[in-house]
């Protein structure tokens, strides 16, 4: 009596590492699509649309292959001073990867994980914060914020009411 083996294609599995990675290259389409933070001198620029929040975006450095910013609205966290919510982002133009490396909405990162998380942690959290990202990005195109509505800091002027 002969046996039939059935091979059966592997589908190959994403992991949790190369999922992040996917989330950093959406992450990094929606943002240059948006604000085209690469092109932009370091400074705060705003983009008001007339809802009454206004976007911050902070380009905080400019580097060969880097830049480093920080996206937030107006409002401030009245126990901490801190603008809420607000991501810390670093744009890597030759990979074409955005990275929140940083978030703060209500709560730190340390309040969150704690000081010494495991590695599985770091990656479960790093997901959670790009996932934001990605949905607040998406939010704010929606909502019509862009290159044409983003100004130097300076430059802004409050809109009138309609």
């Amino acid at each position: 009596m002969s046996r039939l083996m059935l091979r059966q294609p592997r589908i190959p599995r994403l992991g949790r590492l190369g999922w992040l990675m996917g989330l950093y290259a959406e992450n990094h389409q929606r943002l240059v699509r948006l604000f085209e933070p690469g092109e932009l001198a370091p400074g705060r620029y705003l983009s008001s649309i007339g809802d009454g929040l206004d976007v911050h975006l902070d380009v905080l450095d400019q580097h060969r292959y880097t830049t480093e910013l920080r996206l937030s609205y107006g409002l401030v966290d009245p126990l901490t001073g801190e603008p809420d919510p607000s991501a810390y982002l670093r744009l890597y133009r030759d990979a074409r990867q955005v990275e929140a490396t940083h978030c703060y909405v209500g709560r730190r990162w340390q309040d969150v994980i704690g000081m010494f998380p495991p590695p599985a942690e770091v990656i479960g959290h790093r997901m959670r914060m790009n996932t934001f990202l990605g949905k607040w990005l998406q939010y704010l195109a929606e909502r019509g914020h862009g290159v044409a509505t983003l100004v130097p800091a300076g430059e802004a002027e409050p809109l009138a009411e309609a």
